[in-house]
């Protein structure tokens, strides 16, 4: 019998003849700020232009789970086994400083370890790991290289335009359904901003406590997913630290992770939402949240956090120095649509020029021990 979903096909993408020279402009502002950061941020370190200030780096466990469903074992998840982890919990703003300054988004980005197969990364098709970087929103605010080289300035630039309240706050919206005033009027980017507010929108919350999804689709061997980590309910339920309060500290994300995985182990879920309908499921729009109404997420593996304590003082130190991208993936994970293609060049170009300036050593560990050790 047929499979209800839709198959893996590189027909699936489409993608903008200027993609290259958009990308190499993103890649120059990107380099840009990198540099700058080493003064502009105030910590004296070169910082990421995305995901600037890190929670914690935790040790976790992977399980992929046995017994599958065809559909759904693929890929690295046709081996069930366990897999040493690491994971960087963190605030999606390309800025540092207090909490309270640097908005709703968080990120966990997922290192797996002992993975066979050559990774979608030139320099490093041996590195046995594989990555994932998802957000706690299930759309983003942005489709295009061509959209992302307006976004990308108003988010370097998002302090200063809500440092003079109200009005700043309008000028940062107008500035962004305009394109700083680039776009004409039926090209406005009406839905990128309604992703935004969703995005922006979401409830300050244990970093526990949040749902996140890997932003764009993926190839998932024969089919299309995207995927998410899910908290375990049992485990939720225990989360005493809730609620987060950024007004009562400069740092307080931080601490509530740190308080919960002192006294008690944690789970999420690992789950997939196979492509079952390329108009109201599309791989080129990442603005629209697929309906679970017609593929469900299905767990197929579980990522185990031990109880632990990550409050000493090289754990941000050593999580610093990691390096995260969606393209250190095998090739029945690639990711896929133009903004998840960008990523690859940016991402590597990013993290050459970081590890640079700070002077720190720039590969791939063989294991979680050698980080944490």
């Amino acid at each position: 019998m047929a499979s209800k979903f839709v198959p893996y096909s590189p027909d699936v993408e489409v993608v903008d003849p200027h993609f290259d020279k958009h990308a190499q402009t993103v890649i120059g502002k990107t380099q840009r700020f990198i540099t700058g950061s080493v003064e502009s941020e105030g910590t004296g370190q070169a910082v990421r232009d995305a995901h600037a200030k890190g929670y914690g780096l935790v040790r976790g466990e992977v399980e992929i789970l046995d017994r599958l469903p065809a559909e759904y074992a693929q890929g690295i998840y046709a081996t069930p086994g366990r897999h040493d982890a690491l994971i960087r919990f963190s605030n999606g703003s390309p800025h540092a400083g207090a909490d309270a300054r640097l908005g709703k988004a968080t990120g966990l980005a997922l290192k797996i370890f002992d993975i066979d197969g050559q990774t979608l990364l030139e320099d490093e098709p041996g590195s046995r790991t594989f990555d994932y970087t998802n957000i706690n929103a299930p759309v983003f605010f942005c489709n295009t290289v061509e959209h992302y080289l307006f976004i990308q300035e108003l988010f370097l630039a998002a302090p200063e335009y809500f440092a003079q309240g109200r009005p700043g706050q309008h000028r940062f919206y107008r500035d962004f359904v305009t394109g700083k005033g680039t776009l004409g009027e039926d090209e406005w980017a009406w839905d990128e901003f309604l992703a935004f507010l969703v995005v922006a929108q979401r409830p300050l919350v244990n970093l526990l406590l949040s749902t996140y999804w890997s932003m764009g689709a993926v190839r998932h061997g024969d089919y299309i997913a995207k995927v998410r980590f899910a908290p375990d309910p049992a485990c939720a339920q225990a989360v005493v630290q809730r609620t987060i309060d950024p007004s009562s500290a400069e740092d307080v994300f931080r601490p509530a992770l740190a308080a919960e995985l002192r006294d008690r182990p944690y789970t999420f879920d690992i789950q997939v939402q196979l492509c079952a309908d390329l108009e109201r499921m599309p791989v080129n729009d990442l603005t629209v949240e697929w309906p679970e109404k017609l593929s469900p997420f299905v767990t197929v593996a579980k990522l185990r956090l031990p109880q632990q304590d990550i409050t000493s003082g090289d754990n941000l130190t050593k999580m610093d120095a990691l390096s995260f991208t969606p393209w250190r993936v095998t090739a029945a994970h690639a990711p896929l649509g133009e903004l998840m293609r960008a990523r690859k060049e940016v991402y590597r170009q990013s993290s050459i020029l970081r590890h640079q300036l700070n002077n720190q050593e720039r590969r791939e560990p063989p294991s979680a021990d050698e980080v944490l050790s």
